[in-house]
């Protein structure tokens, strides 16, 4: 065979490829609109020019998540040329279409919950955001048996995740090495039923398919959301966030409800959606839902000899007390002061380690060099990054005391970890961080004050009473589980009941399980 017989041959294979899966994705449109199929009888089914008929049209013929814009327009030319029209043209372009993603394949999946863990399943680190996707979803999937999803590599259409991927976002790790990249070549689209996003959705092309999903689908959309950080302290964030943090804002504009972390998130959605009132639209019901202070449900702590040993082994304060400081390297978190507080309580003499445990950085530049200037100096002060549960359950166990003074919080959970654990905590007096603090355990402390700071850390580390009365308070509150807050936030957003004033509480106050 020649060249050109062969690269004919590749072009007919494609082609009718291509026409094969457009017949498969009529056949499933056809059977969920409830029609024969041909483009005259879907017409006649959209004549009414339903947007949401229109967005599953688009969604499963072109076999990817249309935008509102895309929606929009396709709604106008039923209105001018008619639906069968429309439908006629709309096949014509797709089987001309050379793009591969016209190869793929379409499942509708109706009247289910679709959980989305993209970034949980992909990233390489674990914040808050992914501790709280993961252990919320793999109590769902436990509970209730949600699809699990993510997106293609382009962000255009929604898939499952594949075995490795599921494991890695219900349970952490680096990815398999072995594991194969994802197919795109078979998608899903929601019909009726939930989307559930527990994560951030910051990706562009990703908040815009999730806009025209929330807008024009017949699906419910529902979040949890953490905070608008992005918006009121923009200055601390990476460069371009509150860019695309508005862009998701505007993406759930028409969601049905949302679930902060806690009340003072709570307050922040709610100032959002008031501003919607200048759009015309009413926004997406917003209850609070406090996180978890910690695990009660047996197996999900490491052991606490065997992590405390870890701890031991890797951080290796000695005889020394050791101060403790959890989370991600960013101006936010404020960790430039704790580390000016804790240089003038070492030139006071006062030996102790200062431990930072963080996954993840951005415009930490001045954080990194200022450690590597202490330790020139022979101060014991270390950065750990890439931790296991194991390593931060060791870590709470060993500290004296742990030191989260940031400048503003949706949760702050590092301090209900700690506080779990017996550890006394100094934060920050305002918003979520002083609510967590409210029933004991903690020292509250202007976090733009370097001076106060310092002055609680030589508290914890040299009055022992002090310290001896903060810990029992620690270890007498109240501790709401995962388990409880999965129940809470599956019953809210999936179901639409109301959570009540009991999980809006604060974290010392007791929970009733599902």
């Amino acid at each position: 065979m020649t060249a050109s017989a062969r690269t004919l041959a590749r072009r007919q294979l494609t082609r009718r490829s291509r026409q094969a899966a457009l017949q498969q994705r009529l056949a499933a449109l056809s059977e969920a609109l409830g029609s024969r199929g041909g483009a005259h009888e879907l017409g006649a089914r959209l004549d009414a020019a339903l947007a949401g008929e229109v967005w599953l049209t688009l969604a499963v013929l072109g076999a990817r998540l249309p935008t509102r814009d895309e929606v929009l327009a396709a709604v106008r030319t039923v209105r001018l040329d008619g639906a069968a029209a429309w439908v006629e043209q709309l096949l014509a372009e797709l089987a001309r279409d050379t793009d591969p993603r016209t190869l793929r394949t379409v499942e509708i999946v109706a009247d289910t919950v679709l959980v989305d863990l993209d970034h949980t399943a992909r990233a390489s680190f674990a914040t808050g955001i992914q501790r709280v996707a993961r252990e919320t979803a793999r109590r769902w999937s436990d509970r209730h048996q949600p699809v699990l999803i993510s997106w293609t590599r382009d962000y255009t259409a929604l898939r499952r995740l594949s075995p490795a991927e599921q494991h890695r976002a219900l349970h952490g790790g680096p990815a398999p090495i072995d594991a194969a990249p994802p197919a795109d070549d078979h998608i899903l689209v929601p019909l009726r039923g939930t989307y559930l996003l527990p994560e951030l959705a910051a990706e562009i092309a990703r908040a815009d398919r999730v806009g025209g999903l929330a807008s024009y689908a017949a699906t419910s959309v529902a979040l949890i959301g953490f905070d608008c950080v992005p918006l009121t302290t923009a200055e601390t964030t990476g460069t371009g966030m509150p860019g695309l943090f508005a862009r998701l804002l505007s993406a759930v504009a028409e969601a049905d409800r949302i679930a902060p972390i806690s009340e003072g998130a709570a307050g922040e959605y709610r100032g959002w959606r008031r501003m919607l009132s200048g759009t015309g639209l009413a926004g997406p019901d917003i209850q609070a839902i406090e996180l978890a202070t910690g695990a009660t449900t047996a197996g999900d702590e490491p052991d606490p000899a065997a992590a405390r040993a870890a701890a031991l082994d890797r951080l290796a304060p000695g005889a020394r007390p050791m101060v403790l400081v959890v989370g991600s390297h960013e101006p936010r978190k404020n960790h430039l002061a704790v580390l000016h507080a804790a240089e003038l309580l070492w030139r006071d003499n006062l030996d102790f380690a200062l431990v930072f445990l963080g996954g993840n950085a951005w415009n930490s530049g001045r954080f990194e060099r200022r450690i590597a200037e202490l330790q020139q100096q022979g101060r014991p002060v270390q950065s750990v990054s890439g931790l296991s549960d194991e390593l931060l359950a060791g870590a709470y166990q060993l500290a004296r005391c742990t030191v989260f003074p940031s400048l503003n919080e949706g949760f702050g959970l590092p301090i209900a970890e700690s506080l779990s654990f017996g550890t006394p905590v100094i934060t920050s007096d305002f918003g979520s961080m002083r609510d967590i603090a409210a029933t004991g355990g903690a020292l509250l402390v202007d976090p733009r004050q370097d001076h106060q700071i310092a002055a609680a850390l030589r508290t914890l580390l040299t009055d022992d009473a002090a310290h001896a009365a903060l810990r029992a308070q620690a270890r007498a509150r109240p501790v709401r589980g995962w388990d409880e807050y999965a129940a809470l936030t599956w019953a809210y957003l999936v179901e639409g009941q109301d959570p009540g004033p009991v999980a809006a509480a604060s974290n010392g106050s007791p929970v009733a399980a599902e």
